[in-house]
């Protein structure tokens, strides 16, 4: 994800969840820049994570590979944002066991780094424990949206037009 897309994409996310997420739980699934790695150097996650959480997100991350603490530096080294000058943010951005308890009641999930574990995930187990609406915003095109939204999910993805784009 370029700069524009990173910022598109959150702006995105706002949009289609009725001009707000204050206060709604959003689950990010891949913080690593790429799969396979732990490495979260100009991650594109960090950027879609400091936006969601400007706009009062709680923010519920999930990655195979990533530490808390190697997050927290990578946050404050590259976005300035840290425990000190950010009020509530060990709230508002929790890091989870898993894909299933990350998205257990969120609003939202967006995979944000192709691990080849979120293609298989049980998605129909998934929508059941997720508010509704519920939204899937793909910034990597790894899920099959089709399958995806003949459960019952919105789905939006990154480079693919969105249903309002037409309007």
């Amino acid at each position: 994800m370029n700069d524009y897309q990173k910022e598109r994409f959150t702006k995105q996310m706002v949009k289609s969840m009725l001009n707000t997420v204050t206060g709604k739980k959003i689950a990010i699934l891949g913080y690593a820049f790429k799969k396979d790695t732990g490495d979260v150097r100009e991650t594109p996650a960090m950027f879609v994570v400091r936006d969601l959480l400007k706009e009062g997100a709680l923010i519920h991350i999930y990655d195979p590979q990533v530490s808390r603490e190697d997050m927290w530096i990578e946050m404050d080294y590259t976005c300035g944002i840290n425990r000190q000058n950010t009020p509530k943010i060990e709230e508002s951005i929790v890091t989870s066991p898993d894909a299933y308890s990350a998205c257990e009641g969120a609003h939202a999930f967006a995979v944000l780094t192709e691990w080849d574990e979120f293609k298989d995930l049980d998605f129909k187990r998934i929508f059941h424990s997720m508010a509704k609406p519920a939204f899937v915003f793909d910034g990597r095109n790894i899920l099959d949206h089709d399958m995806l939204r003949s459960l019952g999910f919105e789905v939006y993805a990154i480079g693919k037009p969105f249903k309002d784009d037409f309007k």
